[in-house]
């Protein structure tokens, strides 16, 4: 038996080799690229119908936020800017107090029962930079601004092939990321954060990993993120109340006043911070905003470009959700997705597993395939750049934290390259190993061993 199982890699291996020194004359492959979510089941939301969702935010009874908020009118001035993401940076330190809120509400009517997790903001940490580091950014839209995107947050385990991070949740959160997203599977009666199945790799319940993004909002009360849930066996949306309500992270959801949300439509940070309503949480798919208001359709209120790219030309296309007229989009927040994949097929077998060795080009902030030259091209093709740019390790680029550069030129601010990332040497041990012209050879190699192994088990 293991004779033939030999013959079976040996022969993998010559065609994935085969693939791959044909790659590295023309570029990857730019066949179909494999579906990384459910593609059955689902259905996209009538986004030309603008419904009215019941919200406690009253902001026009705020009359000088930006004072409350220690902040400057003046230095906000082209904050509502639609042809880009333009501002100044400003190096001062602000002391921003946000309001208190603890409730255990699921959308604004029904409570949880009284075991649900309950949090504050009581803290008033001192010398902090509010706005996601960036004071100039209190009076600026939330729509308005650049933010890097964790593609499969929770998967970091060393050595599995479905890993598309290296550094945790929090050390994510500290070094920048501002959207993290994932896959759910359902499991008795469980949400689970799995990678393709539970048998591939299996990070925990949603709710643990909530948990943990709760207490770091918490302890930074001046930042405001986004939480992308893949409902990838299109469940209903209630099976996700009860995770984000026993976290606490209840206490910290935006609600928004419409649905679709129009560009022009969204709070600043500042109003966002000052009524603790700091975390985004969206889904993919099923979400019900009449039912559940602030667990938002993602495909109502932005849309993507080609997702699981195999393509280093990274076309700016809209993917998801599909037939929608340009004047549409160009009223939507979007997200480009940027982690590039490589696409292996083999008897009848199609695998998807991140590029790793071209990560220093991927996460670049110039030069053919990266993400500076990406986010570049959306912005000429859309008349204004990304919202998100969803990449694979975050953390390896042309230099640590590359990506955060990318998207700190995109919001005309400035980035302090020391600032990333959260383990010292990642960035210059990876690229040692992935030096040299054999780079997709060793990096196929390692994916065939790692599919032979799970045969021998």
């Amino acid at each position: 038996m293991h004779s033939i199982h030999l013959f079976i890699i040996a022969s993998f291996v010559h065609h994935v080799l085969s693939q791959s020194t044909e790659s590295s004359r023309t570029g990857l492959a730019t066949s179909a690229v494999i579906a990384d979510y459910p593609t059955s089941g689902t259905s996209y939301a009538n986004d030309g119908i603008t419904i009215t969702l019941p919200t406690t935010v009253d902001y026009a009874s705020i009359t000088d936020l930006s004072s409350a908020m220690g902040t400057d009118n003046t230095t906000a001035a082209a904050s509502t800017s639609t042809s880009g993401n333009s501002t100044t940076s400003s190096p001062s330190q602000t002391l921003l107090v946000g309001t208190a809120r603890t409730t255990t509400t699921l959308n604004g009517t029904a409570t949880r029962n009284a075991t649900a997790s309950r949090t504050t903001s009581s803290a008033r940490p001192s010398n902090t930079a509010p706005c996601n580091g960036h004071p100039d950014f209190c009076q600026r839209k939330y729509s308005n601004i650049t933010y890097i995107a964790a593609h499969n947050s929770p998967f970091i385990r060393p050595g599995n092939l479905a890993a598309n991070q290296m550094l945790d949740v929090e050390a994510q959160l500290n070094d920048g990321i501002r959207m993290l997203q994932f896959q759910t599977h359902y499991v008795n009666g469980t949400v689970y954060l799995c990678h393709t199945s539970c048998d591939i790799l299996n990070a925990g319940t949603l709710e643990d990993y909530l948990i943990t993004i709760t207490k770091w909002l918490r302890a930074n009360p001046y930042d405001v993120i986004a939480v992308l849930m893949g409902n990838d066996d299109v469940i209903d949306p209630m099976n996700f109340t009860g995770p984000v309500v026993n976290s606490g992270l209840i206490d910290f959801v935006y609600t928004p006043p419409t649905v679709p949300m129009p560009i022009e439509s969204w709070p600043t940070l500042a109003e966002m911070i000052f009524r603790n309503e700091r975390a985004v949480v969206m889904l993919d798919y099923q979400a019900n905003q009449t039912a559940i208001p602030w667990l938002l359709d993602e495909f109502s209120q932005m849309w993507e470009t080609p997702f699981s790219p195999t393509d280093r030309d990274f076309p700016c296309t809209a993917q998801r959700p599909p037939d929608r007229p340009r004047d549409v989009r160009l009223d939507r927040m979007y997200m480009a997705n940027h982690n590039l994949n490589l696409e292996v097929s083999f008897a009848g077998f199609d695998l998807l597993v991140p590029f790793y060795p071209l990560l220093n080009e991927t996460n670049a902030v110039s030069g053919y395939g990266s993400a500076g030259v990406a986010v570049s091209n959306c912005t000429q093709m859309w008349d204004r750049p990304p919202n998100f740019i969803l990449v694979d390790y975050y953390n390896i680029g042309s230099y640590n934290g590359s990506v955060f550069q990318v998207a700190a030129e995109a919001n005309n601010v400035t980035y302090n390259r020391d600032s990333c990332c959260g383990t010292a040497g990642v960035q210059s041990i990876a690229a040692r190993l992935l030096e040299g012209s054999d780079a997709r050879k060793i990096y196929v190699f390692v994916v065939v061993v790692g599919i032979a192994s799970s045969w021998f088990l």
